[in-house]
């Protein structure tokens, strides 16, 4: 599987989504936001860290980087784009996922593991996830406090757009679990055709025991999964 890992001015988490998919065997380039063209990848990273600085809201600025048309385009195309934290904030500010992200309900920087139960285990990003208890990923951010209209959070509930959610170690949702105050206790979501994935959590971060958990594999794993029918649909068309 062929992956680009988006390199903005200030983002800092570009090494660490370029080594993980590189041990899951990826064949992964760093392009730089300038970039015109992604014609020869299969997925598309926007990665973790502060985009332009972040001086306004998270992701303000990066909506406008030239690879952003680029990168739209490539989405349209049906294939798999993945936003982690600062990358997830630059997804709502295109508006290719809805809502936004606000700042912390408790307005400070949270950096701890927490726990995530996968809400729909059929979609190109967690169709190889077994495990029967949470995942646990870590997360970083000040601004990881999802929100979303009424409205817009039935149709994400109706659509089984909600992808992650907080919980406990018990996978109980709960306030307790939730870090950031996210609505409805929401770590992650996708668009309706299912292409592209926005979450808080860093699952680069999780993919080697050593880093207390290798359960962010689940994800890139299932992409491969996903990627290897995507070609072997197109073969045969």
């Amino acid at each position: 599987m062929k992956s680009a890992v988006i390199v903005f001015p200030g983002s800092n988490c570009d090494h660490d989504m370029y080594h993980a998919l590189k041990i899951l065997g990826h064949d992964v380039r760093y392009v730089w936001h300038k970039n015109p063209n992604l014609d020869d990848f299969d997925l598309v990273v926007l990665p973790g860290g502060f985009s332009y600085g972040d001086y306004l809201r998270a992701g303000a600025i990066a909506r406008f980087s030239p690879i952003m048309l680029e990168v739209r385009r490539f989405a349209r195309k049906g294939k798999f784009l993945l936003g982690i934290c600062n990358g997830f904030q630059i997804l709502t500010e295109t508006g290719l996922l809805p809502g936004a992200l606000l700042k912390n309900q408790n307005i400070r920087f949270v950096c701890q593991q927490v726990f995530l139960r996968v809400e729909n285990r059929s979609t190109s990003f967690t169709n190889a996830n077994k495990l029967r208890r949470p995942l646990k990923i870590p997360i970083a951010h000040g601004e990881g406090n999802y929100f979303i209209e009424a409205a817009g959070l039935e149709e994400l509930r109706a659509n089984h757009q909600v992808i992650f959610r907080y919980v406990d170690e018990q996978n109980n949702v709960n306030a307790e679990a939730n870090p950031n105050g996210s609505i409805d206790n929401i770590a992650g979501i996708i668009n309706k055709e299912g292409n592209i994935l926005g979450m808080m959590p860093h699952p680069e971060r999780a993919v080697e025991t050593m880093l207390g958990s290798s359960d962010g594999r689940i994800i890139f794993e299932s992409l491969q999964e996903a990627n290897k029918k995507n070609r072997k649909a197109l073969s045969h068309a």
